[in-house]
């Protein structure tokens, strides 16, 4: 800074346009013939005549990006890997917009370089209340760059950041914003391909609108790699997980599950990480802790709603996004009339409280229904698909105050109680035993699971001719057996 007087500072703004003859003579009129680079500074900030990033790159000599076409840079909104995005004005409206610049290193990579330009191209033809439009794009290779609309607000991860989570009214209204937008996009045959939390814009209204569209997925065309974009490593993680063909318009909707699972717990769905092969593996989509275990508090119907949306089989997802958006737009009437305790009763339990997300759902018309009562995942998905191969209806549960509060809820979701020891402990007994006590439970069948290392707990246990014990290590023969003896009515097993 030392370099320039106060004087040469000015006759580069001058130079580049920043300032104008009669500007420059507005903030000469403030200085003295002494004044030095700090003072002009001080004086050209203080009336709004040039922004601080315009000041700095001045001093640091830079004497290129303080304009793209007609469009005069005021700051940098935003960066990421590909691009950067800069609050600028049109010169001669002095209307505001959001100018986005493809980064240098990615201007002689073709394959980057027509992804951009695509980007900024379906842009123009989507034209929704939840999508940030583009008007303009200029495809000069040394610096192209398209124009958009600028919203003033954040990113709905810096939301969630600064909130930690959602409330259920907001939530809804967020994520019916980002479907609305899906749903419209996949009527001009366009899909997002790199939906995420960063990429969902929340105004300063509280209404949600999408950028970034067009990446990949587009019945329009296709780029064609078979090498993951850091920009779409995710989706392919999940098509590949799933078996499904590259681009699959469903992998939208479960990524607008992932979204509102964030907003609504506050944790993210899936392991956050930059590791690639973590990002691609099966288990990162298959692991998944239902929403219902994450946060008892969230209706068990909009669980369910999130569930479906977040089937791992792409076919037991919604198919289309209108349709997951008339889910929501229901569910969402019913958080707003207050009626959605009363829904949630009339729920299926089966569909509700499943804890895997990306299990097969139970069969609809099934003679006896379990419900299983263990924390640990893997005890979890075992005993169910050992129960539903023999035609059982099975409804899981981690907590068993949850489990024991069902019956207050629903009167009688189940008809026989499985609780382990492992991961409970004292819990499980206290479960157990306080069934004798509650009235809807009180001639419920019911079995405890007690492993090895927790047989000192069996003695505190209240058995009867309908309440039994099952030592694991699990024997399924030894289960099933007592199962029937507690249920003799169950049809014959397959």
């Amino acid at each position: 800074m030392a370099e320039f007087s106060a004087e040469r500072f000015a006759q580069r703004a001058l130079e580049l346009g920043l300032l104008d003859a009669r500007q420059m003579e507005f903030v000469r009129n403030d200085l003295g013939p002494e004044s030095t680079v700090e003072d002009f500074r001080s004086v050209v900030l203080r009336k709004e005549l040039l922004t601080n990033f315009q000041v700095e790159r001045l001093l640091k000599g830079d004497r290129n990006g303080y304009f793209y076409g007609n469009y005069k840079v005021l700051y940098m909104a935003g960066s990421g890997t590909f691009a950067r995005v800069y609050r600028g004005v049109h010169r001669e409206t002095n209307k505001v917009f959001a100018v986005k610049v493809l980064r240098k290193r990615f201007r002689d990579d073709a394959m980057q370089m027509e992804l951009f330009l695509r980007e900024g191209e379906l842009g123009l033809l989507l034209r929704h209340p939840n999508i940030v439009s583009t008007y303009e794009i200029d495809t000069d290779p040394s610096s192209p760059f398209f124009v958009m609309d600028f919203v003033e607000g954040q990113n709905l991860r810096e939301w969630i950041k600064v909130r930690k989570k959602l409330d259920l009214n907001t939530s809804m209204r967020l994520v019916i914003d980002i479907v609305s937008a899906l749903a419209y996009a996949a009527q001009q045959g366009i899909f997002h391909r790199d939906l995420k939390l960063s990429n969902v814009l929340v105004t300063s209204r509280g209404r949600a609108r999408l950028v970034d569209f067009g990446l990949y997925g587009t019945r329009l065309g296709e780029v064609a790699s078979d090498i993951p974009s850091a920009r779409t490593i995710d989706y392919v993680g999940l098509e590949r997980a799933t078996g499904v063909r590259k681009n699959d318009p469903r992998s939208d909707i479960y990524f607008a599950g992932c979204i509102l699972y964030h907003a609504l717990s506050g944790v993210p769905p899936l392991l956050e990480t930059r590791d690639r092969l973590q990002r691609l593996s099966v288990g990162r989509f298959r692991d998944i802790r239902s929403l219902a275990e994450v946060d008892s508090s969230i209706p068990r119907s909009l669980v369910a709603v999130v569930q479906r949306a977040m089937e791992l089989v792409p076919e037991k997802r919604y198919q289309t996004p209108a349709e997951f958006l008339a889910e929501l737009q229901a569910i969402s009437n019913r958080l707003q009339s207050g009626d959605y305790q009363a829904a949630d009763a009339r729920e299926s339990p089966g569909k509700l409280e499943a804890i895997s997300l990306n299990r097969p759902a139970e069969p609809e018309a099934v003679a006896r229904r379990i419900m299983v009562v263990v924390p640990k995942v893997e005890l979890q998905n075992v005993l169910r698909d050992k129960l539903k191969k023999y035609g059982y209806r099975v409804l899981v549960f981690g907590d068993p105050s949850r489990a024991l509060a069902r019956f207050d809820d629903d009167g009688s979701p189940a008809d026989c109680i499985l609780i382990g020891t492992t991961g409970l402990e004292d819990a499980a007994i206290d479960a157990f035993n306080k069934m004798l006590n509650h009235q809807r439970t009180a001639n419920l069948p019911a079995v405890l699971l007690i492993d090895e290392e927790h047989s000192g707990l069996e003695s505190r246990a209240k058995l009867a001719l309908h309440r039994v014990i099952v030592r694991m290590p699990l024997r399924v023969k030894e289960l099933l057996e007592k199962l029937q003896q507690l249920m003799p009515k169950q049809p014959s097993t397959t």
